[in-house]
């Protein structure tokens, strides 16, 4: 079974083909075939290679299946005696993506 290691999004995420996963917002739309070049891991069957820190020439393609909006976070801020309070909330944009092939 062939896997990798790649990073988006400031982010490290084994892959291999046929998974979908959540990873932070892409650019393109839905459909779209983007390529992911920082590989730092591929492992098939027979050998294992490690990058330093990426592997020259290796990359993952994945296509686009949607956009949208994580869950919301609330962020409170309260200050003790002072009726000082503020509520916040922030959704993180994330892309669903659905790898297609490990190249090396």
């Amino acid at each position: 079974m062939t896997y990798a290691i790649v990073e988006t999004g400031g982010k490290q995420y084994r892959v291999s083909p046929g998974d979908v996963l959540k990873v932070e917002k892409l650019e393109g739309q839905p459909g779209d075939i983007v390529k992911l070049d920082r590989v730092l891991m591929i492992s098939d069957d027979q050998e294992v290679k490690v990058g330093n820190p990426t592997i020259p020439g290796a990359s993952v393609e994945a296509t686009i299946k949607n956009h949208g909006k994580d869950k919301k976070v609330i962020v409170f801020k309260f200050k003790n005696k002072t009726n000082y309070q503020r509520f916040k909330g922030h959704r993180q944009p994330y892309s669903e993506i659905e790898i297609l092939s490990v190249k090396y």
